[in-house]
């Protein structure tokens, strides 16, 4: 993971005249944290991360991963993946751990499941990331947190329309931005939520990015996380940024189960760190 991950230049006065002048005045003004998230949980929310798997007994995770598949390279079936039931629910590099571990920090009655694509050297074929958003969608997640993208430009459509499932199903991807400059998907898709890093500590504050493609900057700078064998560490990339948005929609949604995806990305702009008057 590089230590130098691509990211806009976040900052808390990072705002132009006219999203002051919006979030100011009208119905997109009065919302606030308190009313998008205060008091909640995550309770009934299903949150899956598509990943290396999840250390289910790690001490950090309190028991809230339900449930897991593993999706593995098969040339002699139709998508050329199987999906095999993941008993063992363990995690093969620690990046899936690390993930689980900022979303349950955040959302703590969030209930989790593994789908594990990538393997000990932290790499996986195009469609074993596609079998796993695909049984992430048929099997009704309410959130899915990639922190893992391709950037082969002949997987666009597909995961274009698997995003566009996903997105007409009111299940809310959020996906980190490649920590190198280069298009990755789906990443790169209005209708996910896309995330990169900063190094503010906090791991409430985020910032919105008046200049798409990458919309959002959350904690992803020397951030300390779970990892194997019960353990942390402390590391970087914009693949620990995600799951702490990640985090915060899975709150959204347990407060507001009828919110739309793209509802939901507009209340994340509403309270961003440099959007909402709020103290943060």
């Amino acid at each position: 993971m590089s230590d130098k991950p691509f990211r806009p230049a976040w900052s808390s006065q990072f705002t132009s005249d006219a999203i002051r002048e919006l979030q100011a005045l009208g119905p997109i003004g009065a919302l606030t944290r308190e009313w998008a998230w205060g008091g909640s949980a995550g309770k009934g929310v299903s949150v899956a991360i598509i990943d290396s798997g999840i250390e289910q007994d790690h001490p950090a995770l309190e028991k809230s991963v339900q449930g897991g598949v593993i999706i593995e390279w098969d040339a002699e079936e139709r998508n050329k993946v199987r999906y095999v039931d993941d008993k063992d629910l363990i995690d093969l590099s620690g990046h899936g751990t690390a993930c689980a571990g900022i979303i349950h920090a955040i959302a703590p009655d969030a209930e989790l499941f593994s789908a594990r694509v990538l393997g000990r050297d932290m790499t996986a074929k195009a469609l074993q990331f596609a079998g796993g958003l695909r049984w992430a969608i048929e099997n009704e997640m309410h959130v899915v947190n990639l922190s893992l993208s391709t950037s082969r430009a002949e997987y666009y459509a597909l995961f274009h329309e698997l995003a566009d499932q996903a997105y007409f199903n009111n299940i809310v991807l959020v996906s980190a931005v490649n920590n190198i400059s280069v298009p990755s998907y789906p990443s790169l898709y209005s209708s996910v939520i896309s995330v990169a890093a900063h190094d503010c500590p906090e791991p409430m504050t985020y910032y919105y990015n008046p200049s798409p493609p990458v919309e959002f900057g959350a904690l992803g700078i020397n951030v300390e996380v779970s990892w194997l064998n019960g353990g942390s560490c402390v590391t970087t990339g914009n693949s620990f940024a995600a799951p702490h948005i990640a985090g915060i929609v899975a709150l959204i949604r347990a407060k507001h189960p009828n919110l739309t995806p793209f509802q939901i990305k507009t209340v994340l702009f509403a309270c961003a760190s440099n959007t909402n008057r709020a103290p943060i």
